[in-house]
């Protein structure tokens, strides 16, 4: 396509056509999927036209061979309006036994009764990829020059220089990474998000689940949600803050009722938030730290240009912290499983292992007995005095989190008595657990046996006890009690 500009994504598209039947690409509207996707499919179906949609569905539940005939890899855009393709995209793929047949692109969720309708999760045949708003990089505004994967090969060679004013800044942040938006006058470029922003409140909002809500309070959410960018603000704290600063506000269910629909339109996305370790004095897990997809979102949720920001530079700061996590996100999925210096596979995170104690220094005593000053949990293994029916559910529970983007992953830690290694049949099962955690995606898991006996001998004696086990898919790492 004639002037398309390449992006990050075009690579990992590649990638996965090549090691799956068909490929799901999820994303906000006007982010570029479709763009994209066209660059290397051979025939496309998009379902965004209603007669498009409407023949497709007639087609498709008369004859599914004939409705997905088309030259391969086919790309179906906004898949999600006609939820039973899902299950006939799968069929074929394990029909006609190859890979890359299928692109499927989306910018919402299905809903829960388009969930229900079908029969598989896709595993084994669909690979997902996550597209976001341009970085500065795929825009041209940045040149390149320091390169995530060098960070972690040659830490030495990290400055480089970018001719970017302040005022620039201040420009990109409140025009976003909306493809459209890219190489048009600065007017009409910064309009682009606030057409967005529009878009959402006034349609998108009620599409995703068909349920009807005023626009007037989705737009007094997000300017909520905008003034805490870059923050862990709680609902009660969104809900303060809307009584503070709006006429009217919303109660704790319908605002976490709209906020589960942006998350399905991809208007909002949260950086998770970590658990603590077992033996952490932090006892629950802190909130998500709350992210638009793109800070040109807030921008227009509070009606601010460029000029506002350069006149409340701290307020910037927070916006321009939202641009790099924005950009960081797209570096770090597409860093994912290449390899190191040393041979090992690169896993990025958002943060370094001292980012809980920087962290915890800019904030205060918090409500779960954390006092100021005192870093945070440091991992996602099961909070302290947590109900637990056993090891097999906590890490049933435990893999149900996306640990892609999450800081330094995910470790687990499990206690076990010393008994329960000492006989054969014990190790067995502790092998078979190891393999449904690393078979359910875990990321990281830790083994510790203790002796009671040694335990209370160690308290006179303490380098009487040492530790017996360590189980680590990913990373090497001892411990010593």
């Amino acid at each position: 396509m004639d002037g398309y500009r390449h992006r990050i994504m075009d690579s990992l598209l590649e990638k996965k056509l090549q090691a799956k039947g068909a490929v799901l690409i999820e994303g906000p509207k006007w982010c570029g999927k479709t763009t994209t996707a066209e660059e290397v499919a051979a025939s496309k179906i998009l379902l965004a036209r209603t007669d498009v949609k409407n023949n497709f569905k007639s087609l498709l539940e008369i004859d599914t061979d004939a409705a997905l005939s088309g030259d391969t890899p086919m790309l179906i855009d906004e898949w999600q309006t006609v939820p039973k393709l899902w299950d006939a995209v799968r069929y074929t793929v394990d029909h006609r036994r190859k890979m890359g047949q299928f692109i499927l692109t989306g910018s919402a969720v299905p809903d829960k009764e388009a969930e229900e309708e079908r029969e598989h999760s896709g595993t084994g045949r669909f690979a997902w990829l996550t597209m976001r708003p341009m970085t500065l990089f795929e825009s041209g505004e940045s040149n390149g020059k320091v390169s995530l994967g060098n960070l972690f090969t040659a830490p030495e060679k990290i400055l480089e220089k970018n001719e970017l004013k302040l005022q620039d800044i201040a420009f990109l942040i409140c025009r976003g990474g909306w493809p459209m938006a890219v190489g048009l006058p600065e007017d009409a470029a910064l309009e682009q998000a606030f057409d967005y922003y529009d878009a959402v409140t006034k349609e998108d909002i009620t599409k995703v689940d068909g349920v009807k809500r005023a626009s007037e309070r989705v737009q007094r959410l997000m300017r909520a949600y905008a003034r805490h960018q870059g923050t862990q603000a709680s609902i009660a704290t969104l809900k303060e803050d809307l009584k503070n600063n709006d006429t009217a506000t919303l109660d704790d269910d319908t605002i976490s009722s709209y906020l589960e629909a942006l998350r399905k339109i991809f208007v909002v996305e949260d950086m998770p938030a970590w658990n603590p370790n077992l033996r952490s004095k932090t006892a629950i897990r802190t909130a998500d730290t709350r992210y638009f997809v793109d800070p040109s979102i807030a921008t227009a949720a509070l009606g601010l240009g460029p000029a506002d920001l350069m006149n409340d530079l701290k307020t910037m700061g927070f916006f321009f912290e939202a641009m790099c996590v924005r950009d960081l996100r797209v570096f770090a999925e597409a860093l994912n499983g290449k390899k190191n210096c040393r041979g090992g596979i690169y896993r990025a995170g958002t943060g370094s292992a001292m980012y809980y104690l920087w962290h915890a220094n800019e904030i205060g005593a918090s409500a779960d007995g954390r006092r100021k000053g005192e870093p945070f949990g440091t991992n996602y293994s099961v909070s302290l005095f947590a109900k637990v029916k056993g090891p097999v559910s906590v890490i049933a529970s435990m893999t149900k989190q996306h640990f892609e983007n999450a800081i330094n992953g995910g470790p687990l830690t499990l206690e076990f008595h010393q008994s329960v290694f000492s006989d054969a049949s014990g190790v067995e099962k502790v092998g078979h657990l190891v393999k449904s955690f690393i078979d359910r995606g875990g990321h990281q898991l830790q083994l510790n046996t203790v002796n009671l006996e040694q335990s209370i001998f160690s308290s006179a004696a303490p380098s009487g006890l040492a530790f017996c086990c360590n189980v680590l898919p990913i990373g090497v790492a001892s411990t010593t009690f």
